[in-house]
Formats: C-alpha cells, structure tokens, sequence
C-alpha cells in the first residue's frame, strides 16, 4: 500500500486490487452495474473509503468485500490483497460454485483429435452436417 489520500475512484480502486486487469475493465464492469457500493450502484468516478463493502461480479464470481486500505498503484498479488477482505459467506459461495463447475465438466472428454473417414460419415448421418 501506498500513501493514499481519504478516498479513491472505484474503477482505480478494482484495478489495484486485482480484481480487473485493466482500468478500463474496472471502469466498464462498474458502468454495467456489476459493482455495488453499501447496496447501490455506483459510477466509476466514486470515492471508495475504508470501511466500505463492496459486490463484485466477475464472470461466474461474486466477491462481497470490505475494502482494508487504499492504493492508486497496482502492486504485488499480496500487496493487493491486502488492501481488503472478503466475507466468509461470500468465500464459501464462491468455492461451492467452482465445485460444481469442476463437477459439471468432470464428464466430459474432448476427442484427442479429428474424426476419421468413418466417424466423419456417421457424423452426417445423424444430421450433424456442420461437423466435418
């Protein structure tokens, strides 16, 4: 953490965090309303404070986070995560989730390779015609 002034913009915030790669990643995902601020939307341009809570959608992750410090560099992964903490009923969703995305695709074997002559006309029998 940096010497940081009483409140920083969200999408700054997001990218110092780690949470987005890019600021202007942040800055979309808080336009499209996946960050909340204390329960309401928020523009890019509003000052996260210590104390804050934040919800953070990221793809299939929600992150529920009180915001610890404040930065407008992005730093080290330990650094980042430092600067807040996540809430353990959010942590635990989060974890029941990607196991059940692990499980869902457990079942599932991509073929090693191209379908042979054989399997290419069994294919288009079955009316699959787009799998040549």
């Amino acid at each position: 953490m940096t010497d940081a002034p009483d409140n920083v913009r969200l999408d700054l915030w997001l990218w110092a965090a780690r949470f987005f790669k890019t600021r202007s990643l942040a800055k979309q995902a808080v336009g499209s309303g996946k960050v909340d601020v204390g329960g309401q939307q928020a523009k890019p341009a509003r000052g996260v404070r210590v104390g804050d809570r934040l919800r953070i959608v990221r793809g299939e992750e929600t992150f529920e986070v009180e915001v610890l410090g404040l930065s407008t560099s992005r730093g080290p992964a330990k650094v980042a995560q430092a600067l807040y903490r996540e809430s353990e009923d959010s942590r635990k969703a989060r974890e029941t989730r990607l196991a059940e995305l692990r499980a869902a695709r457990a079942g599932y074997h991509p073929p090693e390779g191209k379908p042979d002559k054989r399997a290419r006309r069994l294919i288009r029998a079955l009316g699959d015609i787009d799998a040549t």
